[in-house]
């Protein structure tokens, strides 16, 4: 399997590469602002979060604004990705129906183009840290094992959601309602460890994995300290292992798709 994987990916890499650039030019080509949406909704959100949660509420978390558009930033990738691996099948009917195309390659062009939009709001990120003058250390770097193991997460948790998507009429709204309480479990806009009494704060802090990747992408961008090194190692493995389950199923039934459809 892992062999037909690889030579799938090598031999579709360059479509989803393509099918992400031109699905990312239709998201904005009638829009007067174009590509500045991409900019403005997450900061939106922010500022929203920002003036109730920092005002209204009150909230003592330093660098409050940062605090906050780092949860955005990879609440809204897991968010969205996983919410359209449901139908993705279904929306993609005239090119599964007429060509043969590995299923997975359809989350692979969702990961990069949800992907890039998050390097748009990284990329703030970084702007607004040299603005507020936060301090960097070099544990900034646990940046990158950090988004590697959110992407693997949800292409692993995507495939599963791919194939019963197909399946289950009513999953999308399941699921819709599941990562609405997700989302207050996860602490976008709060802090998990300090808000919730022990053992919850470490039970959802850790268990959550979308809970665990924002609480350490705030540790080493905001505050400079190291993440828990064998959790992140353990969630990798967790990701690691449901891509290979996922994929493993979707090859296996990937020819009764069409028939469903």
């Amino acid at each position: 399997m892992f062999k037909r994987f690889r030579d799938d990916m090598k031999k579709y890499w360059k479509y989803a590469i393509y099918s992400s650039k031109a699905q990312l030019k239709a998201e904005v080509a009638n829009s007067y602002l174009n590509w500045l949406w991409w900019v403005l909704d997450p900061l939106c959100f922010m500022l929203i979060y920002v003036f109730m949660f920092g005002y209204v509420f009150k909230s003592k978390e330093q660098y409050f604004a940062i605090f906050v558009f780092v949860g955005i930033t990879l609440w809204d990738f897991f968010n969205k990705c996983l919410l359209q691996s449901v139908k993705i099948i279904k929306n993609n009917k005239p090119i599964v129906s007429k060509v043969y195309i590995p299923k997975f390659i359809l989350l692979v062009i969702r990961i990069c183009v949800n992907g890039f939009k998050m390097c748009i709001s990284l990329l703030i990120i970084v702007a607004m840290l040299a603005i507020w003058r936060v301090p960097l250390t070099l544990n900034i770097l646990y940046v990158i094992p950090i988004l590697i193991t959110l992407v693997t997460v949800v292409f692993g948790i995507s495939c599963f959601l791919l194939h019963y998507g197909v399946f289950v009429e009513d999953l999308g709204n399941v699921l819709r309602i599941a990562l609405r309480l997700v989302f207050y479990l996860t602490g976008v806009f709060w802090n998990i460890m300090s808000r919730l009494p022990a053992p919850y704060n470490s039970y959802i802090g850790k268990g959550n994995p979308i809970a665990f990747l924002i609480t350490s992408m705030r540790q080493c961008v905001i505050y400079g300290q190291a993440p828990h090194r064998k959790l992140l190692l353990l969630w990798f493995l967790i990701g690691l292992v449901l891509c290979a389950l996922g994929i493993r199923k979707i090859y296996k039934s990937e020819n009764s798709y069409v028939k469903v459809i």
